[in-house]
């Protein structure tokens, strides 16, 4: 059994923890704010802390750090008012787990939450190799939890963005994310793909380079050609028929939403582009 604390929840969201049946398995519980968490911690272990959504990402990491003196392991989420670039940035640096911004969708906040306490042999596997504000570099380790979480910090970095366009190009992101963890590493947690988010006056560009051969572009070329359903759908029983996993779905989904959609020579890096108006 896992223990969660969250720090001065609303009724709402503690209502969502408490009523989800895949976390009664776990201890549940709230303080008043970071003083008695910091004292519920030293008394006892604590797997997962859910900060004060009222409090700045600045005190949240420094209540972080707090925390880790006592429990290394602990796993924490940010629940935060706003957040900047370099607030993403340090949150990554200083390993949180996970970054929410309000208006927080619960939904999203309790599967974090629930990932969090069910994370076996947890290590953070996201490393930050440049933090600039137009240009964020990051070396991923090849896990399908660790992909959900860069995605949730990738969408607090892209937070100007209007939703809609925000939901869409993260979509994207996700999918070119998983195809690189699936296809150029065989989610083998020891390996690395680096992954960048650019952005200009006139574009935003994530990059993606996984340590694989490349995909076998007879396989996937109607992915990268053309935006066939059916044909992605034939490839699909294909696949399947010699016992791989359905591919090319990823891709066009990525098609769909970006602008431009760019391989290098050996199919293992990708460019996805898409046109800021």
């Amino acid at each position: 059994m896992g223990r969660l604390l969250i720090v001065r929840p609303d009724k709402a969201l503690e209502q969502a923890l408490r009523g989800v049946p895949s976390l009664s398995q776990h201890d549940v519980d709230c303080c008043e704010g970071n003083v008695e968490a910091v004292r519920r911690i030293r008394g006892r272990p604590i797997d997962v802390l859910l900060t004060d959504p009222l409090t700045t990402v600045t005190e949240d990491l420094a209540l972080a750090a707090e925390l880790r003196e006592t429990q290394p392991g602990i796993r924490i989420i940010v629940l935060a008012p706003a957040a900047s670039h370099d607030d993403v940035v340090n949150a990554l640096k200083a390993h949180v787990f996970a970054c929410f911004t309000a208006p927080f969708d619960h939904s999203e906040v309790v599967a974090m939450a629930r990932a969090a306490l069910d994370a076996a042999n947890w290590r953070d596997g996201i490393e930050v190799v440049s933090g600039l504000p137009y240009w964020i570099t990051l070396r991923v380790s090849c896990h399908l939890l660790t992909a959900e979480r860069l995605v949730r910090f990738m969408t607090e970095h892209a937070s100007t963005l209007p939703k809609d366009n925000r939901d869409l190009l993260l979509t994207a992101f996700h999918e070119m994310l998983l195809n690189a963890m699936e296809h150029g590493a065989g989610f083998d947690p020891a390996k690395v793909i680096e992954v960048t988010a650019a952005q200009t006056a006139r574009a935003i560009v994530y990059h993606f380079r996984d340590p694989g051969d490349g995909f076998d572009r007879a396989d996937l070329a109607h992915a990268v050609a053309s935006k066939n359903p059916e044909a992605v759908a034939k490839s699909a029983v294909h696949r399947a028929e010699r016992g791989l996993r359905p591919g090319g779905f990823g891709l066009l989904i990525a098609r769909e939403i970006v602008d431009e959609l760019v391989f290098n020579e050996r199919g293992n890096e990708v460019l996805l582009i898409k046109h800021l108006a």
